[in-house]
């Protein structure tokens, strides 16, 4: 499904469970697409625990930009997503999150769109090799409930415990959580069911 927003057209794709428990809305990071590795594991992981799950492409992406730009136009366009799949999808409690990049994105959000929690796969804590430059802010700022997942080999770094509700750090993943993205799946789903 298409949405527009202020910043250009977005894609949504919808995987509708028969009997919802949840909405959980996922984005990509700035130079990959929704089909990562991680994101459809968290799916089908989310599908088989009674989730709504939608997939979404940024306007960024879609214009064929290479980065995202500026965080208050990325958030602006996110909100406008969040508004058009809440309103298709009423009174359902709302997860949203990402890998990577989309992960910064739904903790900035998180108050704004009325998230219950936040996913964050491949959390980026700093750029590579600047740990000066911390993100953690941004973990903190979600004002509520966020599950961190990042591999013990991430060059971006590690958030702190003590920023998030649960931190799971793989063994042996990198950036980009390939190496079993099931076990990422498994520990998002875990989660979830345990919240709702």
């Amino acid at each position: 499904m298409e949405i527009m927003t202020p910043r250009g057209a977005a894609l949504a794709e919808v995987d509708e469970a028969e009997r919802p428990r949840l909405l959980l809305v996922l984005t990509h990071g700035s130079a990959g697409g929704v089909d990562a590795p991680d994101l459809l594991a968290v799916r089908e992981a989310a599908l088989a625990m009674g989730a709504t799950v939608a997939r979404v492409t940024q306007p960024f992406r879609r214009a064929g930009a290479r980065a995202p730009g500026s965080p208050a136009r990325q958030d602006e366009a996110w909100i406008a997503v969040l508004r058009e799949l809440v309103a298709r999808h009423p009174g359902l409690p709302i997860v949203q999150g990402g890998r990577s990049n989309g992960a910064r994105v739904a903790c900035r959000t998180a108050g704004a769109v009325g998230a219950d929690a936040v996913v964050a796969l491949a959390f980026p804590l700093h750029p590579p090799g600047r740990p000066d430059k911390s993100r953690a802010d941004e973990l903190r700022a979600a004002g509520v409930d966020v599950l961190v997942v990042n591999g013990d080999r991430d060059p971006f770094g590690v958030p702190d415990a003590a920023d998030a509700a649960r931190l799971v750090v793989l063994r042996g993943e990198g950036h980009d959580l390939k190496k079993d993205p099931a076990k990422v799946g498994e520990v998002v789903a875990d989660w979830l069911a345990g919240r709702y």
